[in-house]
């Protein structure tokens, strides 16, 4: 399955250029999971690809899990969407 995870910072949180936690937050998530850091400046997007078999809703709250270590706790997650359903799944070819 291949998901997108947006995060953005939480309400009242200034808005650095930093990609220090965007990579911090790669970090967190499960090291089974093929992860790629799409974008860290302002909302940061993490693609992630796994062939074990799970759900998008176990992949949200995996990542809301992480979410919860101190060092990012200031991030919440946005938006989890699954770009394709699994190596036959619509989306495969998609650019």
């Amino acid at each position: 399955m291949l998901v997108e995870l947006t995060m953005r910072r939480t309400a009242g949180e200034p808005v650095g250029d930093s990609p220090v936690d965007g990579i911090r937050i790669l970090a967190l998530l499960p090291e089974r999971w093929r992860k790629d850091l799409r974008q860290a400046t302002g909302d940061v997007v993490i693609r992630v690809h796994t062939d074990e078999d799970v759900t998008g809703a176990q992949i949200r709250a995996e990542a809301v899990e992480a979410l919860t270590d101190p060092a990012i706790s200031h991030w919440e997650l946005a938006g989890c969407h699954v770009l394709t359903l699994g190596r036959h799944g619509p989306g495969k070819n998609a650019p």
